[in-house]
């Protein structure tokens, strides 16, 4: 196997995980930047170093990525099929950031590898890509919407008595545990999709053996660049979560970091699903500002996000698939 692709293909990976840190950083700050219990300089600073200790966290996720979603393709032109794929997410990923439309980093990665296997002739086991990336892709959203009315409603019932500028001052302070807790679960799931690429990667070259443990070396390479990307923060889609949906307060954004970070905690360990910390965290904004009257969400803003979310895996695939012909033709 030639060292060079798989050195490339890496390093392409890598720059990936960076794009997917400052397009998503947005998910576990915009909230306390927005509500200013956080400067953006603190909140970007601790969700790297969050996002640093996620990715250490698990596996699973990773796995699920590496064996569970395309048959591992092989040789050079199994190289090239993870080139494409890569690049179709990253494309992706640089068009909605430009736009500041929070779309899925993991699901522009999956469409990317879908893309590019049917390209390149690989199996792609559809059964796996139903079962961990499309139901999720439309039940996460759901769960996040009602679990974030829920948990909001709860906090007004408790807190109805409450000196109202004392509870905000309160959920203010509340607010740097629950957005540590959204950019820790951050670096548990979207890291270790990098990783199951990476892991991937290696296997086609016969550095790893197919169901190896992941390498310490990928897990501090993948949790370093997520973490750089989040530092170098994504400020146009923060002001569209931040503000755009609705201007929050602290018990609302305490109420929607929590639920985000419990969603991704319990698919990450319990269902091993890599769902995408973008709509887990858009839905819950949605469903805690719909406690304060369901005209105070900006529906209009909200139906562009959804569309985006539909679109994305299609459009990276497009990418992936249109960068696959382009490298086969060029090089293998």
């Amino acid at each position: 196997m030639d060292t060079f692709a798989l050195v490339v293909t890496i390093g392409v990976a890598l720059f990936f995980t960076y794009t997917n840190g400052f397009h998503d950083s947005a998910n576990a700050i915009a909230t306390s930047v927005s509500t200013r219990a956080l400067t953006p300089k603190a909140a970007l600073a601790m969700a790297a170093v969050m996002n640093l200790a996620g990715a250490f966290m698990g596996s699973g996720v990773a796995k699920t990525v590496s064996e569970g979603l395309i048959q591992t393709p092989v040789g050079s032109k199994g190289m090239g099929i993870l080139f494409a794929a890569l690049v179709g997410a990253i494309v992706w990923n640089l068009i909605t950031w430009y736009f500041g439309l929070p779309s899925s980093s993991s699901h522009a990665l999956f469409g990317g590898m879908v893309g590019a296997a049917l390209a390149g002739g690989t199996t792609v086991y559809w059964h796996g890509v139903l079962e961990k990336v499309v139901i999720p892709m439309f039940v996460s959203p759901f769960v996040g919407l009602i679990a974030g009315y829920l948990v909001m409603t709860a906090i007004m019932w408790i807190f109805r008595k409450a000196n109202p500028h004392k509870a905000k001052r309160g959920f203010r302070i509340a607010q740097t545990v629950s957005a540590a807790g959204m950019a820790l679960g951050h670096g548990l799931q979207d890291a270790q999709k990098t990783m199951g690429i990476v892991v991937m990667a290696l296997v086609i070259a016969d550095v790893e053996d197919y169901g190896d443990p992941i390498p310490v070396w990928v897990k501090i390479a993948c949790a370093v660049m997520l973490s750089l990307g989040t530092y170098a923060g994504g400020w146009r889609i923060m002001r569209t979560l931040g503000r755009k949906i609705i201007e929050l307060d602290p018990p609302q954004g305490f109420a929607a970091e929590t639920t985000g970070a419990t969603i991704m905690f319990t698919t990450a360990f319990i269902f091993k699903a890599p769902i995408s910390t973008t709509h887990v965290i858009t839905s819950a904004i949605m469903g805690v500002g719909a406690t304060k009257r369901v005209n105070a969400v900006r529906w209009g803003v909200a139906k562009n996000i959804i569309l985006g979310w539909f679109i994305t895996m299609p459009a990276a695939a497009t990418v992936a698939a249109v960068s696959f012909w382009i490298v086969n033709l060029a090089f293998l």
